[in-house]
């Protein structure tokens, strides 16, 4: 089964005005593709950060296929 990384992203202000990204939780986990490993992290997300929503913590995610090295 494919391993992916998927990463949670937040849009913040800084004290200079500038906007910058951040990232709030990284997640790794097997699953049968990309969608499905995002449907996992978002319920582990939620988990991790006791709330209902991911969106509520995070702007957007991103997923990776987790590449290792043979």
């Amino acid at each position: 089964m494919p391993r992916f990384i998927i990463r949670f992203a937040k849009d913040v202000i800084g004290e200079n005005g500038q906007m910058s990204e951040v990232w709030q939780t990284t997640i790794e986990l097997d699953a049968r593709d990309e969608r499905e490993a995002e449907l996992m992290a978002k319920a582990r997300f939620c988990d991790i950060h006791g709330t209902h929503d991911w969106s509520l913590h995070a702007d957007r995610l991103k997923v990776d296929p987790a590449d290792f090295p043979s």
